[in-house]
């Protein structure tokens, strides 16, 4: 008999020697293919006009370090599940508890990481091939709607979900304004993507919150989501090994895309579809991605009110940078915020469970 414990572990600790293993094949790869920006820098910013301060941070690394290292991330991701349910499948005994791919737990989470990441490996093969960056903004954006729309409607037609849970009182019930809702939110997690700008940085913050989601998704009886929530932990702890500074790769925005979006299905399906509140703590638990957006649009609200930046640039970690912190600084006071953060959105969870 597989203990809890394991179901959780094992595949988290597959992944990440997939990880491991495959970084190096990967690598080699992406640098003959000479897989990185033509051109350093972004021409425009969120609110128009220039980016030079962050284009001076970082004109070097981007036309000399891959991008797509995201792709380590979700083939660990998707590799360990397909292992795990062929292993089911076919040899039966224990194997079947090590399966964590679940119609009301997991589908929507795998989905989301698989869907992110075609989309967002062909906005990297068209900044890499084509050097104009990569698919229009719009298109992204919509892209990422529609996804969230699939997996409001998902949860709304095929789960019955129309309620966010609230900590300490009755779950808010939205109705049908539940599938817009999940939409806006995962759009919203997904601008937090762009959190990815500096070696180490995104690695390190998804891992810590992936993990923080296993243990609520343990504490509230969902084995096959702490598996997953695990799992992409363990893959992109494999991805942070070789992303600590200097980088081999960047994740980009196969990575970013594929793990917002995966973010996004875990909190829900940890919120009211298991008496949770997994939406509700989203914010506080990715507080970095939190601060990314909130931080961003002020300084485009900024810009466009007052003709002036609030921040040297945005989002704010590049402030630090510009500030003069070094960005091995920037990134580990980052990853303490993030461990904070995830074990106070963790106590608030289990705390909100409690009769």
């Amino acid at each position: 008999m597989v203990s809890t414990a394991a179901r959780i572990l094992v595949p988290s600790a597959t992944a990440f020697v997939l990880g491991i293993g495959f970084a190096p094949f990967l690598a080699g790869i992406l640098y003959r293919a000479k897989a990185w920006k033509k051109k350093s820098g972004k021409e425009t910013g969120m609110g128009g006009g220039g980016t030079p301060i962050f284009n001076a941070l970082h004109k070097e690394r981007e036309v000399s370090t891959p991008r797509m290292g995201g792709i380590l991330i979700w083939a660990s991701v998707l590799a360990t599940a397909l292992l795990f349910w062929v292993l089911a499948q076919t040899l039966g005994s224990y194997w079947p508890m090590l399966n964590f791919v679940d119609r009301r737990e997991t589908w929507l989470p795998l989905f989301a990481l698989a869907a992110g990441a075609l989309a967002g490996l062909i906005d990297d093969f068209l900044e890499i091939t084509e050097g104009r960056g990569g698919l229009p903004l719009i298109r992204r954006l919509a892209i990422v709607g529609t996804i969230g729309l699939v997996g409001g409607w998902w949860f709304y037609a095929k789960l019955g979900v129309s309620a966010v849970g609230i900590p300490f009182a009755a779950p808010l019930a939205l109705g049908w304004f539940f599938v817009p809702f999940f939409a806006l939110v995962t759009l919203a997690v997904y601008a937090g993507g762009t959190i990815d700008g500096i070696d180490g940085l995104a690695g390190g913050v998804f891992s810590i919150i992936f993990m923080t989601y296993a243990g609520i998704a343990f504490g509230e009886g969902q084995v096959q989501l702490a598996a997953f929530s695990a799992t992409t932990a363990g893959a992109t702890l494999a991805f942070l090994w070789f992303n600590i500074p200097p980088a081999r790769f960047y994740m980009s925005e196969t990575g970013s895309m594929a793990l917002t979006l995966a973010l996004t299905m875990t909190a829900f399906a940890s919120d009211s579809i298991a008496r949770g509140v997994g939406v509700f703590i989203l914010p506080l638990v990715a507080l970095p991605l939190t601060a990314t957006v909130l931080t961003t649009l002020m300084q485009v609200f900024w810009k466009r009110v007052f003709q002036k930046k609030l921040f040297l640039v945005a989002p704010i970690h590049h402030h630090f940078e510009a500030l003069g912190w070094p960005a091995a600084k920037v990134t580990m006071r980052y990853w303490v915020i993030t461990i904070i953060a995830g074990v106070l959105g963790l106590v608030t969870a289990l705390a909100a469970r409690l009769p």
